[in-house]
């Protein structure tokens, strides 16, 4: 019976390419009178958001946007960047989300590579983007600073619609959805194609393992432009959720919203963590109204985890890159474990666990592309393949040969595998310090930074030295502003650290970030070459 006999073949019946745009259209048959999105004082219906998408639709159709374009999108979170998720897909275009805080030389050079045919933003977005796209020549269409504006692109007021199949746009599955660059933590970005078939497996994943429903309130502390949200911006929707879309980080606004919009969950870097644990808005927080928290990058240490339940927040430990769609595995913790002593949660939780079940399987292989044990020790470089993968880096074909020879993603990432089946980081290839012969864990010199009561972010990376080759040096953001005493940071250290770890070099400082978050270490790397400080 299989291989296929003859007139058995895929049909119009029995076949649609997998979208997310489709679970809008699902959300106008299911639920489209119940609240979509909160934007400030307003909220809009599935109905009416559905709306917005349409005359979204309808303005870059005007301007000339057809299939196969790209269109880039500089906003915050506000409906309408929410809205292009699903309009600009639909149309069989591929959508361009920018980063806000990209400088104006990155700008140039993500719209002359994409080559964008229009690119959306709000006021600010605009002023970002304008001088570069006017460079390129590519139009730049400005939403209203308000809800309630009526000038420039103008779609909030859209009428709302009983209907749609805004996913008969899709034609191909493995078409682009999105073009994404990579956020600049190793220099000039890649670009990265992801296509509707993986946003849509994935965004299913995100349902399952973050336990999305029909009354999940979900706060957008999380840049959309991140990886699509990391797929947040369809997987609320798939399930007629409400999303609260937030301007910027605000903790006191934050904490408002968690209170008046009944938040269920929320997405974020660890460094907003930080920044709401440690503003005296927190007080107002109510622990017995739960938020689960997702986040990735650096492992949450056991004053994160205990400030964290005390006010409230259930930590999830997520994993993944921009081509895998934002995170492919996840760690919470099961109802047993949440009953252990802080320092065996934060233990565990410090793990980035197992895939989703959507995800990418993962595997840990060593230089010979064979497994690992599954001994907790034994470390190798995560690969990954599957459903949820890019497509390739655009006009790059010598890197994307790079990242999938073997048949495999290569992350660079290096971690172990428990013998629980859980995966952890311990670094990144181009992270490790190779000292005197002996290998260092960047990771494993941050982690014991970041037990210090002092100390709100640390990041390590290797500086060279005459006598060992390399040396860690330790660049160290402090909760006060001010240094700390370098040798009571050694003595600290040497308590958590074998004396040939412990940084030959402090160095306190604002760090380098992405918008994301994420801190530019090849910056970092190059200061401590040339023995400077950031700027």
């Amino acid at each position: 019976m299989w291989p296929r006999e003859p007139g058995m073949r895929d049909r119009a019946a029995n076949f649609r390419p997998l979208t997310p745009v489709d679970f809008l259209d699902r959300a106008l048959e299911a639920y489209p009178n119940r609240p979509a999105v909160l934007w400030r004082d307003r909220t809009w219906s599935y109905a009416e958001f559905a709306g917005i998408v349409a005359a979204m639709i309808d303005a870059l159709e005007t301007r000339g946007v057809r299939a196969g374009d790209v269109v880039a999108i500089m906003s915050g979170n506000r409906p309408e960047m929410l809205a292009a998720h699903y309009a600009i897909p639909a149309m069989g275009a591929t959508i361009n989300a920018l980063n806000t805080r990209l400088d104006e030389d990155v700008l140039d050079y993500i719209l002359g590579h994409s080559g964008a045919r229009v690119v959306l933003a709000d006021p600010a977005g605009a002023r970002a983007v304008g001088a570069a796209a006017a460079r390129r020549g590519v139009p730049c269409l400005v939403f209203p600073e308000d809800p309630a504006g009526t000038d420039g692109l103008a779609l909030l007021d859209a009428a709302p619609l009983t209907s749609a199949d805004f996913a008969n746009g899709v034609a191909d599955e493995f078409q682009p959805l999105a073009l994404n660059y990579t956020s600049g933590t190793t220099g000039r970005p890649k670009a990265v194609l992801l296509g509707h078939r993986g946003a849509y497996l994935n965004a299913l994943g995100n349902v399952i393992g973050l336990e999305f429903g029909p009354d999940s309130v979900y706060l957008w502390t999380l840049p959309m432009f991140h990886v699509n949200g990391w797929g947040h911006v369809w997987a609320v929707s798939a399930v007629g959720g409400l999303h609260v879309c937030l301007d910027k980080v605000d903790p006191p606004v934050i904490f408002d919203l968690i209170a008046r919009a009944g938040v269920t969950h929320m997405a974020c870097a660890p460094v907003v963590l930080y920044m709401l644990l440690n503003d005296p808005a927190r007080e107002t927080r109510d622990p017995a109204r739960r938020v689960r928290v997702a986040s990735g990058g650096a492992a949450p240490t056991v004053t994160l985890i205990s400030q964290m339940e005390a006010h409230g927040f259930e930590f999830i430990h997520l994993y993944g890159l921009t081509e895998s769609f934002g995170p492919t595995t996840e760690r919470h913790l099961t109802p047993e474990e949440s009953a252990s002593e802080t320092h065996v949660r934060a233990r565990l939780l410090s793990r980035q666990g197992t895939r989703h079940v959507t995800a990418n399987r993962v595997r840990i292989v060593d230089t010979a592309g064979r497994d690992v044990p599954a001994d907790g020790e034994t470390l190798g470089e995560i690969v990954l393949a599957g459903n949820t993968l890019m497509t390739g880096y655009m006009n790059d074909d010598d890197a994307t040969r790079l990242a999938f020879a073997g048949g495999v993603f290569h992350t660079g990432d290096l971690a172990v595998r428990h013998p629980s089946g859980e995966i952890e980081i311990r670094d990144r290839a181009k992270d490790l310090i190779i000292s005197g012969g002996e290998n260092i864990s960047s990771l494993e010199v941050e982690n014991a930074l970041h037990k210090h009561p002092e100390i709100a972010l640390a990041a390590v990376v290797a500086a060279p030295d005459e006598k060992w080759g390399e040396v860690p040096c330790a660049f160290i953001e402090t909760r006060s502003g001010n240094p700390l005493d370098e040798r009571e940071i050694i003595a600290f250290c040497r308590d958590h650290l074998a004396a040939y770890k412990v940084p030959k070099r402090f160095v306190f400082c604002g760090l380098p970030k992405t918008a994301t978050g994420k801190i530019q270490k090849f910056a970092l790397r190059q200061l401590a070459r040339a023995g400077e400080e950031p700027k």
